[in-house]
């Protein structure tokens, strides 16, 4: 009898797996649940369940919340990812370390496949396929979803006629909840012009007035909250919590697929938004102005190839490297203001901080230097134009001043 692993999500897709493979294939089944947050013990008891009445023949459930935290999420905070300036990869990168899990539990299970629900048309068929061709390339993956174009009909009919007679019924909105924030999904996304309404959004306004958080940092890293300490997984619990009272962290994405068309998602993130804006401004007064300009350009390349499915690649460690050796100063508190639907961020404190350097400060006066030595670079540092401007080179564009 060969064995097979499902990645298992307790949806219609997986549980169509785990029935084809026992009812068609005579496959000794193992279901496998990996939790990168949103998971609920009910939750975690009615996959078990559901797994062993579609004829599993066990359901592990992995929580990886942490190593989510260590292997990814802490990098997108360095960094300050959001892709396209917008979102902050919140299913893409659970999708990473879900694959990674998965394989990790093959590598310590002898078994002869691996299936998941993916279907050919996302994302998430690349980010798992990959992950498994390189961390397990001699184990069979499997897709029937994908591989016979199934209809959600096509599949509930199947199950229908194994005994499975579960409600089914496609939820208006689909959910997908974890540590750094929950896409949205529904008939709207799949358009170009309608938003998500107000009942889409998992989080409703339930307080108005102002509220003031301190987010205390060390060496980049969340590690307390209005001078509590926690671990940092803990604390971006904690501000979720706090925050999404506010419904902050609404937004759209719009962005290209691995696959190259257009894909459109809602998310909601106040945790992760506040975070990574907290996380900006006090590194725009601990870091050097090149610190800045050149961990940015790898941040960005950084969630780009996480997106992208390409986590294994070498280069990910090197650009963490950089990343993680970039927040050694990145240490003090950020001041915030939560108001309904937005935040602001109201100050810093930090001993790291540039702008109090007794060598030179922002402003009218300054002890730093003499107007002499002023005037003397100012000099220098124009050379360079006046000779271009001199001999007529490079002032096509300015030609109509």
């Amino acid at each position: 009898m060969k064995k097979i692993i499902v990645a298992y999500s307790g949806g219609l897709d997986t549980s169509y797996c785990i029935k084809h493979f026992t009812a068609d294939y005579g496959y000794e089944v193992h279901a496998v649940s990996v939790n990168t947050g949103g998971f609920t013990s009910e939750m975690r008891q009615l996959h078990k369940d559901k797994a062993l009445a579609l004829g599993a023949t066990s359901y592990t459930h992995i929580d990886a919340i942490q190593s989510f935290y260590d292997t990814v999420v802490k990098y997108l905070i360095f960094g300050n990812v959001l892709k396209n300036n917008s979102y902050p990869l919140s299913v893409s990168a659970e999708r990473i370390v879900q694959a990674v899990e998965i394989a990790k539990y093959a590598q310590t299970h002898e078994v002869d496949a691996i299936a998941h629900g993916s279907t050919g048309a996302g994302n998430d068929q690349v980010r798992f396929d990959m992950i498994f061709q390189t961390l397990v390339p001699g184990i069979e993956i499997l897709t029937p979803i994908r591989d016979h174009t199934l209809s959600r009909k096509q599949e509930i009919d199947y199950l229908q006629s194994h005994g499975i007679d579960w409600s089914w019924e496609k939820a208006q909105y689909s959910i997908n909840q974890g540590l750094w924030g929950t896409s949205v999904g529904g008939s709207e996304t799949l358009t170009s012009h309608t938003p998500l309404p107000e009942i889409a959004f998992p989080s409703q306004l339930e307080k108005e007035a102002p509220e003031k958080v301190c987010l205390q940092f060390t060496k980049g890293e969340l590690t307390a909250i209005d001078g509590v300490s926690g671990s940092s997984v803990d604390c971006i619990v904690k501000l979720q919590k706090i925050a999404s009272l506010y419904a902050i962290g609404r937004g759209m994405h719009i962005g290209d697929t691995i696959i190259g068309i257009k894909g459109r998602v809602g998310f909601e993130a106040a945790a992760p938004m506040i975070i990574l804006e907290a996380h900006r401004t006090l590194e725009k007064h601990t870091l050097s102005k090149w610190q800045l300009q050149h961990k940015e350009g790898i941040a960005q390349w950084y969630g780009t190839h996480l997106h992208e499915g390409l986590y294994l690649d070498p280069v990910m460690r090197d650009f963490e490297a950089l990343l993680a050796s970039s927040q050694q100063a990145v240490t003090g508190e950020v001041y915030i203001t939560l108001y309904p639907y937005r935040f602001s961020i109201d100050g810093i404190q930090s001993d790291n901080d540039l702008m109090q350097s007794k060598v030179a400060s922002y402003g009218e006066e300054n002890q730093g230097w003499t107007a002499d030595e002023a005037k003397g670079f100012i000099k220098i540092l124009s050379n360079q134009g006046k000779m271009l401007y001199a001999l007529g080179n490079n002032i096509s564009n300015i030609s109509s001043l």
